[in-house]
């Protein structure tokens, strides 16, 4: 319970955390032509959308899962944010779920995928924007295995998660008509996974 406890209380320091800069700029410049959660895109899919975007996010989930369980493998017996679920089985699946969803997933996709890419789409064509989008949140997750990886891992890691940013910015704005619910269910499932690796030592 304490760890359930926790999970909840950081990921509401985080989504606050990762919102500041957003509402800022929004209550500043935009609040008057849209509300706060549309302007980040955070918006039910329509079952028109869904459609078209079924098949992408099916196919970006597995491959998010797939680098998932890469990093896992080059990162075993390093500390993570998942180390603290590791042998704890189905007694912290609740701890795991906030975090997978909540405490990093939500807070990341409303900053690079809701804010920073949305206003950059504002100034630049959508490649150029995503790209750095993408470039940004890559180089973030990239350093933070800068004391415990080799170089060339670190770049490995860096690329695919490059690449899987650029996917899901991709699939919010052409298919999804700019929702970052794909994303985020995406970026979810993934940090889930992670979690459950953890729970039932998988790896």
């Amino acid at each position: 319970m304490g760890l359930f406890i926790s999970k909840v209380i950081s990921s509401l320091l985080e989504i606050v955390l990762f919102a500041i800069i957003p509402f800022i700029y929004w209550f500043a410049i935009d609040r008057k032509h849209s509300a706060f959660l549309d302007w980040l895109g955070f918006k039910k899919v329509s079952k028109h959308d869904f459609k078209q975007v079924f098949v992408p996010l099916l196919v970006m989930t597995v491959l998010f899962l797939l680098i998932s369980l890469f990093i896992l493998f080059r990162l075993k017996g390093v500390s993570m944010a998942t180390t603290v679920f590791r042998g704890g089985g189905f007694k912290v699946l609740p701890a795991i779920l906030i975090y997978g969803i909540f405490n990093t997933a939500l807070p990341e996709e409303l900053f690079f995928r809701g804010f920073l890419l949305k206003r950059l789409m504002q100034k630049l064509a959508f490649p150029l924007a995503n790209t750095i989008q993408s470039l940004f949140f890559a180089l973030i997750h990239g350093f933070m295995f800068l004391k415990v990886l080799d170089v060339g891992s670190i770049m490995m890691i860096t690329g695919f998660v490059f690449a899987i940013a650029y996917g899901m910015g991709y699939i919010n704005e052409n298919k999804a008509q700019g929702s970052i619910i794909p994303s985020w269910f995406i970026h979810a499932a993934a940090n889930i996974f992670s979690g459950i690796c953890a729970a039932f030592m998988l790896i």
